[in-house]
């Protein structure tokens, strides 16, 4: 197989074991890193086994995830609060306090996953949340709302970071989109599979003397605990490594991680923002249907309209974080800046959930609505600054390669390498 080679000041951050230790590369005498190319036939083949594997794991628990986490919606039209003693006010406390603990853990756990490697990780993590949503089935008072909630959250958190991080360990930049798009599949399935379910559960109202919603939570955490032994044999510490790779494919693997480390490789995929390597633009058109949805919704027009508004919707919603999730993912380097890049930006975007319950509470929820259409504004003004700045960017590495700029910058690691071109 042929070599290709990049400037010899590019430095290493990604890793061979897991998130622990660097690729071994060599130095050519004329300052260059060779690192050898692979058949882009067998890369393939490898990219399909690697998909076949462990698309269907990470679907399945954030899958499940989602469900525990938005079950309190579907019991809340079926006696919970009543049954519990909880006010119309105490209830939208009880959806919205999830977030407190889920914004605060969301950055430390994506940083421990170097410390007690993913299988641990997210093992535990779904073990916990999954008894705390069979726990849901068990309280008496709006006290043990509060608290098994508040538990949810901070496991919780830990799971859709650590899954985006983990995918940066198997898939090189331009395979990313694609793979981070499942998990927003997921959460659609969720939404629309949920219902069915918890109304399936529902039916079991009286059985052992138990009321429907609990059946709810009780049976959809047992469910999410039998997921638990899948993340523990499936998603090994090392993706290199993985027991169902030939040695020649565990080969590829590495020399795939040394091309991520260089910024290097260019293939064929399916998504645009993967073919095209923008991300930016994309980010940018994903938001224009949940504007004009927003808009539809919030006026006077007839139920039709206002329904059509709301796929529109679900356009910007289900597209747009996991296109700009995944251009922070491929634009931040090395991996540990980008464990608390990951960490923080799913944190403040989540805050969002502290304030929804607040803000939709009442039919036909016009001030949800009108600070919603108003967020995606100013994310648009933002996405339009961030597609400036990182253009600005490149070119200052360019003229500074070229020797047209003095190179003046404290931080010329990571993705500060001149090398690493930001995607726009």
């Amino acid at each position: 197989m042929a070599a290709i080679t990049t400037p010899g000041n590019a430095s290493g951050g990604v890793t061979d074991k897991g998130l622990g230790s660097d690729f071994d590369r060599s130095e050519s005498n004329n300052g260059t890193m060779a690192i050898e190319s692979l058949d882009p036939e067998a890369e393939k083949k490898l990219l399909f086994k690697l998909d076949a594997y462990f698309v269907p794991i990470i679907m399945v628990v954030y899958l499940t995830c989602f469900l525990d986490r938005s079950n309190i919606g579907n019991v809340r039209v079926a006696g919970m609060p009543e049954d519990i003693g909880a006010s119309t006010q105490e209830f939208s406390t009880a959806v919205s306090i999830f977030y407190a603990t889920y914004v605060v853990f969301e950055p430390p756990w994506t940083i421990m996953m170097k410390r007690i490697t993913p299988r641990v990780l997210l093992t535990g993590l779904c073990i916990i949340w999954s008894l705390a949503t069979v726990f849901s089935g068990f309280i008496q008072n709006i006290g043990g709302l509060y608290a098994v909630r508040l538990v949810l959250g901070a496991c919780e958190a830990g799971l859709f970071p650590a899954l985006n991080l983990y995918l940066t360990m198997v898939y090189k930049r331009d395979e990313q989109a694609k793979r981070v798009s499942y998990l927003f599949v997921c959460s659609a399935i969720a939404g629309a599979f949920g219902g069915l379910l918890a109304y399936a559960l529902l039916k079991m109202d009286g059985v052992n003397g138990f009321a429907g919603w609990r059946w709810v939570f009780i049976i959809e955490g047992v469910i999410s605990i039998l997921i638990a032994p899948i993340l523990w044999f499936g998603l090994p510490n090392d993706p290199s490594e993985a027991y169902f790779l030939s040695d020649e494919e565990k080969r590829m693997m590495k020399v795939r991680a040394a091309q991520r480390a260089q910024y290097m490789g260019s293939d064929e995929f399916t998504y645009v923002s993967d073919r095209m390597l923008i991300r930016g633009p994309l980010v940018f058109l994903a938001n224009i249907p949940g504007i004009i949805g927003y808009i539809l919704i919030i006026c006077p027009t007839s139920s039709g309209v206002k329904f059509f508004g709301t796929f529109l919707c679900a356009v910007a919603v289900y597209n747009g974080p996991g296109l700009n999730l995944t251009w922070l993912n491929v634009n931040v380097a090395p991996q540990y800046r980008r464990a608390t890049a990951i960490g923080m930006q799913q944190a403040i975007g989540n805050c969002a959930g502290i304030v929804a319950g607040q803000i939709y509470r009442k039919a036909p929820y016009l001030l949800g609505n009108a600070i919603s259409v108003g967020a995606l504004g100013v994310a648009q003004l933002l996405v339009v600054a961030k597609w400036f700045y990182i253009r600005h960017c490149n070119e200052m590495k360019r003229k500074i390669a070229s020797g047209e700029m003095e190179d003046k910058r404290k931080v010329k690691t990571g993705d500060w390498e001149l090398d690493f071109n930001y995607h726009l």
